[in-house]
């Protein structure tokens, strides 16, 4: 039971934290992420894709059904987004508060890397069988 505990937890935290941001862009829109997406040469469509990355993923993670695509989703998400923002951050340290500058976006990425490996487990609507 601790083990179904403890990725409930793990659920809870990296879905509900993510689905904050997906929430901010659905209410703000999304125009910093179709700039950084055309300034890469690609079409400015594939900027919904955040919308995918950060509402549905992170709500498939938070109710364990099918969360180990979701935990999928959102790996590829922060990629991207690493991808798109962050590239010339990643082998550097924060000068501000000395972590590691792209902090949040580990989290949220090895946070869905580990949903992905380990599902969701029984206190879950998948049950342990959808997850």
């Amino acid at each position: 039971m601790q083990d179904d505990i403890g990725k409930l937890v793990l659920r809870l935290s990296v879905g509900g934290l993510l689905l904050l941001h997906g929430i901010n862009k659905l209410l703000n829109g999304i125009d910093g992420i179709k700039t950084a997406v055309t300034s890469h040469g690609m079409p400015e469509a594939l900027a919904y894709g955040v919308y995918v990355g950060e509402i549905i993923g992170p709500v498939m993670v938070i109710l364990g059904l099918f969360s180990r695509i979701g935990g999928a989703i959102i790996v590829v998400n922060m990629l991207v987004a690493i991808g798109l923002e962050r590239l010339a951050d990643v082998a550097h340290i924060n000068p501000m508060g000395g972590g590691y500058a792209l902090e949040l976006e580990a989290l949220f990425l090895f946070g869905g890397l580990a949903v992905t490996l380990l599902g969701a487990g029984r206190l879950s609507v998948g049950g342990g069988q959808l997850n």
